[in-house]
């Protein structure tokens, strides 16, 4: 067993510092390689052969996510017609790690012939990839984590950070917000998390749990028990919320010895209760209930108003997947 895991860790050491030693090569290429690809009016197409081209595809998706069109090109598809996905406007990154795959080689005079700016990554900048770029980003490796030195593990795993990193740059160059993520992302829990909003899964209008601050207590009960979620608001002869009473709230004033029956709900709420907007995301409510132990949150149309047009309660938040 003490070798197996003396192999695994070696072999994550090998890819960490594979990693880590990209970062002293980033200069004023790379800055030349994201100012390239926020001039670029078409799409950043990606090539690459084999494991290279594998994750090629990962950086094309990656990006095509975060707010920058991408695609992947197969090169060996792209010398029997496929290039002629590529368009005016577009730019190209070639990946490599020899620089010499014959694949990637043999398409680079038609990108030039094009006028498409080329950046590469290569783990030789001499090599024939390396020197055709108009930007030439260097993903190179001591070693592969592979005892062989033949599968590439460490080189792969360079490549894709360095994809990472210009994809996230791009993100923030292009101030791109979660709103905008959660269009290219509507399925799962993920779209749910980021697409549904407060008054999508709120109860509004008769189905809002309110008494008046002058309600006896035994009345409010009834509030609580038929609407079923717990709690209600208390409002003043304005209609503004002034405060919240929960079956928690009942537990502990009756623990406490409290003459409840004949109390008006007024003189025994909570005042000062936790607010949401309806325009919030659903996963912000979530993140509030977590923070403050509750169970359900007020909504309001703005942050000045007083009178609540809806409750939200985690069970809505856990029925609509947002947990």
């Amino acid at each position: 067993m003490d070798a197996i895991l003396k192999t695994a860790r070696h072999v994550l050491r090998v890819e960490a510092d594979a990693i880590l030693a990209l970062e002293d090569r980033l200069d004023e290429r790379f800055e030349r390689a994201v100012e390239m690809v926020l001039a670029c009016q078409g799409r950043v197409v990606i090539t690459g052969m084999g494991k290279s081209g594998l994750i090629c595809q990962k950086i094309a998706s990656t990006m095509a996510s975060t707010g920058t069109p991408a695609l992947f090109l197969h090169p060996a598809e792209g010398i029997h017609g496929d290039l002629g996905m590529l368009m005016k406007g577009d730019v190209v990154i070639a990946i490599s790690n020899s620089g010499e795959t014959e694949e990637i080689t043999r398409i680079l005079p038609i990108i030039k012939r094009m006028g498409l700016p080329l950046i590469t990554l290569s783990g030789n900048v001499r090599s024939t990839l390396g020197r055709a770029g108009d930007v030439s980003l260097d993903i190179s490796i001591k070693e592969e984590a592979c005892p062989l030195g033949l599968a590439p593990t460490a080189s792969t795993t360079a490549t894709l950070a360095m994809g990472d990193a210009l994809a996230v740059t791009l993100l923030e160059r292009r101030g791109f917000r979660e709103e905008d993520f959660a269009l290219f992302h509507p399925g799962g829990a993920l779209g749910k998390k980021l697409l549904l909003r407060v008054e999508d899964v709120m109860h509004s209008g008769a189905d809002i749990p309110l008494v008046s601050e002058s309600t006896l207590l035994k009345e409010a009960l009834f509030e609580i028990t038929s609407k079923k979620l717990g709690v209600t608001g208390v409002v003043d002869a304005q209609g503004n919320l002034a405060g919240v009473f929960t079956d928690g709230d009942l537990r502990r004033r009756i623990e406490d010895g409290f003459d409840i029956l004949n109390a008006a709900i007024g003189t025994i709420m909570s005042a000062d209760p936790k607010r949401i907007l309806r325009s919030n995301l659903a996963a912000k409510a979530l993140q509030r209930m977590e923070e403050h132990s509750i169970t359900s949150l007020f909504v309001f149309e703005t942050d000045e108003s007083r009178v609540p047009v809806g409750i939200v309660h985690i069970h809505d938040l856990l029925k609509a997947g947002v947990a």
